[in-house]
């Protein structure tokens, strides 16, 4: 579990899928078992707060981005409630749940990003994205390019090459530099295979 501060009161936990394992809680049961997400979320809040150094209590607008590969995303931002008095035991966490529709994975070097491109275009991937950000390169499928493969399998592959990032295509879009856009397999096949 990683814990980033954002703000004064707002705050991120980046979670993998086997972070998420060691609390008991599978992917699925994110969506099924809601009285045991509120135990280990309420175990996060708690987790998170002694790693920030503050006291959480009163309301949080708890917001969890599942990621496909890289595992959860928690943005969590606390809420001023007049209605409810200061009382330093209560906690209060408004989850809502949201599914990302794409896998992100970070490459120190570009002959990595050659590479895997390489095998996915041999699997009939075509499409996805390339980015330059700070010091690494991302590549971005999204779940239409990838459709026809097993998901575990196209991770694994690129799971060689890469590692699942926590970064969003959202930050890629502001912050990074487009290298290849939309057909970026195809454009690696094109102009380095041989």
């Amino acid at each position: 579990m990683r814990v980033e501060r954002m703000s004064n009161e707002k705050f991120k936990i980046f979670l993998t899928f086997d972070d998420l394992m060691d609390r008991g809680l599978t992917r699925d049961e994110l969506w099924e078992d809601l009285p045991r997400v509120h135990r280990v979320f309420s175990d996060m809040m708690y987790d998170a707060g002694i790693e920030l150094g503050v006291e959480l209590n009163g309301v949080l607008l708890v917001q969890v981005y599942l990621l496909q590969a890289q595992g959860m995303l928690v943005v969590v931002t606390r809420a001023e409630n007049e209605d409810i008095e200061e009382d330093e035991d209560y906690i209060e966490m408004k989850v809502t749940l949201d599914e990302s529709n794409e896998m992100i994975f970070s490459f120190d070097d570009f002959e990595d990003i050659i590479q895997a491109g390489l095998h996915l275009y041999r699997l009939g991937v075509f499409g996805g994205d390339v980015y330059s950000y700070n010091t690494n390169y991302y590549m971005v499928l999204d779940d239409e390019v990838i459709v026809h493969l097993d998901t575990e399998q196209v991770i694994a592959l690129l799971s060689e090459f890469a590692s699942a990032s926590a970064v969003t295509s959202h930050r890629l879009i502001e912050y990074g530099k487009v290298i290849m856009k939309n057909d970026a397999m195809q454009n690696i096949y094109t102009y380095f295979s041989n």
